[in-house]
């Protein structure tokens, strides 16, 4: 007989969005559909189930000057999960999180290594900063680093044309990106502006984070080759402060970011409605605040996604793109309880009942 406690998940458990059981059962940090025979004693949680919650851009260890230390990156961690975020895609990251992956108490992480960026191109501190023929080799570095992932930063602003322009030539992009596949690793880029995206999706890329560029002639381009795109709207939300923060200096780029803003819902729906992929990131870390994936979900809802396909961008969806297990049968345990269905109102997102990650109520 075993005496192995046992979690009871008891009301309504979205295994999809069109699959719901009424109960399922942890044992041994574990999902089971079937009652176990034996049990030492059963704690029982009501409410509406779902699969962790996925953060597609998040980044932990890093803060607005930089990597940062352990315990920091930890408070980053721990903020995520009480938001019921149990699995990051790491966009880029300086500071080394593998000791994440042994603490059953924090999310897990699925890492795109470090940023690579052009020299005196990005944000100080954040990234590899290198010139275009030592891209190859950095893509290879960080695809062997990372976890099936590589980031780069696709465009940034050019103090010369006082704007936004593409980071590399399309040769060097199509190269490295040909390179990371090569080694199993898939490629996303950061990319602002529109000038960068036609040469990196034909180059091969597999994903564009932030994606405000997309136009109508460029979004047949990324359906057809299946681009998936991660809005940040959460991030997208502060580019009217710094367009007024760099008026004086940029003002080209200052106007180009505001009509970036000013047009980020329409943009969203469009690709949506194309059928291109549209996953939830929320950009935390540097200099936005972690535990913000509710918040996400609800602005592609006030985009004009449908809330029940707002939901799967960020759990079943999500996590079949990370290659992540949801609420299969034997699948690890990581789940989010809410009071009321999510389907019905997003919004519920932001209050989880409780929190379960590998089998254990954390929240």
């Amino acid at each position: 007989m075993s005496d192995r406690a046992v979690l009871h998940v008891k009301g309504r458990v979205l295994v999809g969005p069109d699959e719901v059981r009424d109960e399922l059962w942890i044992v041994d940090g574990r999902i089971s559909y079937d009652r176990p025979a034996y049990a030492r004693d059963i704690t029982t949680v009501e409410g509406w189930a779902l699969p962790g919650l996925v953060d597609a851009h998040c980044h932990v260890g890093l803060g607005p000057q930089g990597p940062v230390d352990a315990a920091t990156a930890e408070k980053q961690a721990l903020t995520d999960r009480e938001a019921g975020t149990l699995l990051i895609r790491d966009a880029g990251s300086p500071s080394d999180t593998r000791w994440v992956d042994d603490r059953e108490d924090l999310p897990k992480i699925v890492r795109a290594g470090r940023h690579i960026a052009r020299t005196r191109r990005y944000i100080r501190n954040f990234a590899h900063e290198i010139e275009p023929d030592e891209l190859v080799a950095y893509v290879a570095q960080e695809a062997r680093r990372g976890d099936g992932w590589v980031k780069l930063v696709g465009d940034w602003i050019d103090r010369d044309l006082g704007d936004l322009s593409p980071s590399w030539p399309r040769d060097a992009v199509e190269a490295a990106i040909t390179e990371a596949h090569r080694l199993g690793a898939r490629v996303t880029a950061h990319c602002f502006a529109e000038n960068s995206l036609q040469d990196l999706v034909e180059a091969g890329i597999d994903c564009i984070e932030h994606a405000t560029g997309l136009t109508d002639e460029l979004i047949p381009l990324f359906a057809a080759r299946g681009v998936a795109i991660v809005p940040t709207l959460v991030n997208i939300a502060t580019f009217p402060d710094l367009a007024a923060g760099g008026e004086a200096k940029f003002p080209r780029w200052s106007a180009h970011m505001r009509r970036l803003h000013e047009r980020r819902y329409d943009t969203v729906r469009a690709a949506y409605d194309a059928g291109i992929p549209v996953y939830v990131g929320t950009d935390a870390g540097g200099s936005l605040a972690h535990g913000l994936v509710a918040g996400e979900v609800a602005e592609l809802v006030t985009a004009g996604i449908p809330p029940v396909d707002a939901l799967a961008a960020t759990s079943w969806a999500a996590r079949a793109w990370l290659g992540r297990p949801g609420l299969e049968e034997g699948a690890p345990a990581d789940l989010v309880v809410y009071g009321s269905d999510p389907r019905a109102d997003v919004r519920v997102l932001a209050s989880p009942r409780r929190v379960v990650l590998n089998g254990q109520v954390v929240e």
